[in-house]
């Protein structure tokens, strides 16, 4: 029996149900010690995690830093279920913005599913799987599949997932998603950090990175003076109103219709986004890997569907008529 493993592939951090991590990676010279942890050997290579994230890849498929990412992803579930067999069959459940999916939906399953068997080390342990089926979904519309009958009982609701590099945008209409309103804005945490540390930069001389920036946001010690992060702080409230701007000329109105916001970077924004003047009802989904816990619910739902057959298969999207979040297709 073959193991289901989500992974959300943000352009910020790596989610699955269990972990999240930087999408950060680098390659080691030599070879890892047996107290090193978060160590993979795959490609004759030896690579670590790192705090530096990836630069934003529209197209995650153009190398292998992502599947590499993957079997970090891989590895950590596998070892949180207590899975030490060598070799494992496993079928993965992943996603992409709604704008993207009908695009990119195709080839994205092909990077994984083309691999056949994989061998990699993950923490001196040595690991072989074999992919047996791949799920393609779009965000946020997975993301909001564990509040589905909330979804069903509300006429009009809007999706705001804020990940790394993009807000992906879903109108949904009693629970079926309507095609007219599914759009990827580049307003992510990612657009907002370079623009506020330049600022710091020149208004107070002062070197910062991303992570003092997620330090402020999340209310965490921080040896900042106080005007450095109060500048950050009115930085962060202009991108939310711009983000929320840019939502209006799409014609998405958060006075007139309520909205669930969802992400990590909903998660760093709320108190800002809840200041906002145009945002009248909103929720705000807790968990940052709410992506990733919706792919392996959906999956887990689509498996019951399938014969036993060995090839990879590619999620039915919503947006071509198979309808909304009803119990026969979530």
């Amino acid at each position: 029996m073959s193991i289901l493993i989500a992974v959300d592939h943000g352009n910020y951090a790596i989610k699955t149900p269990n972990f999240s991590f930087i999408s950060g990676l680098m390659e080691l010279s030599g070879k890892a010690t047996i107290h090193e942890t978060d160590i993979l050997e795959y490609g004759n290579k030896l690579w670590a995690l790192s705090n530096t994230r990836i630069k934003y890849m529209r197209d995650k498929t153009l190398d292998d830093r992502f599947f590499i990412l993957t079997l970090f992803a891989v590895g950590k579930e596998l070892e949180k279920m207590g899975i030490d067999s060598p070799i494992e069959e496993i079928d993965l459940a992943v996603g992409l913005p709604p704008e993207h999916y009908s695009t990119l939906r195709e080839k994205f399953k092909d990077y994984f599913c083309k691999r056949g068997k994989v061998n990699f080390v993950y923490n001196n342990r040595p690991v072989s799987v074999i992919i047996q089926h791949v799920f393609v979904f779009p965000q946020a519309y997975a993301a909001a599949a564990p509040h589905a009958q909330t979804l069903v009982e509300t006429p009009r609701i809007f999706l705001v997932d804020i990940g790394g590099y993009t807000s992906d945008v879903l109108l949904m209409r009693d629970g079926s998603p309507d095609l007219e309103f599914c759009r990827s804005l580049e307003a992510g945490v990612i657009t907002m950090y370079n623009p506020i540390i330049a600022q710091v930069n020149a208004k107070h001389d002062m070197l910062i990175d991303d992570g003092h920036i997620n330090a402020v946001l999340q209310n965490k010690r921080t040896s900042l003076p106080e005007d450095v992060q109060a500048s950050i702080r009115a930085a962060v409230q202009q991108h939310a109103n711009e983000l929320v701007n840019q939502l209006r000329e799409l014609r998405v109105d958060l006075r007139a219709n309520p909205a669930i916001f969802i992400g990590g970077g909903a998660l760093l924004f709320e108190e800002y986004l809840k200041k906002s003047p145009l945002v009248r009802q909103a929720e705000f989904e807790k968990d940052p890997k709410a992506n990733a816990i919706g792919y392996k619910m959906l999956a887990a739902r689509q498996l019951k569907r399938l014969s036993e057959q060995k090839q990879c298969q590619t999620y039915q999207s919503p947006f071509t008529g198979t309808g909304g979040m009803t119990g026969e297709n979530i």
